[in-house]
């Protein structure tokens, strides 16, 4: 199962981890490796269609989707 919101898209992002350290050594070039940025997922059951369905969706949309549950209780 792939690192993916499949609501808004969000997917897993490379970048690089840098040691910043001060010290005449490091001054001019800091160390650098490869990291990953993950999303932060949850499961969670959508109506759709008149059907539950299981999705997995980021933090954002999770928050999005209970604030509008909540507006349509009220």
């Amino acid at each position: 199962m792939s690192k993916l919101c499949e609501i808004c898209g969000k997917a897993t992002v490379a970048g690089n981890r840098i040691q910043h350290k001060h010290s005449v050594g490091w001054r001019y070039k800091a160390p650098k490796s490869k990291r990953q940025f993950k999303p932060n997922l949850r499961n969670i059951e959508v109506e759709v269609d008149g059907r539950l369905t299981k999705v997995s969706a980021c933090m954002k949309c999770y928050k999005k989707l209970k604030k509008e549950a909540t507006l349509l209780a009220e």
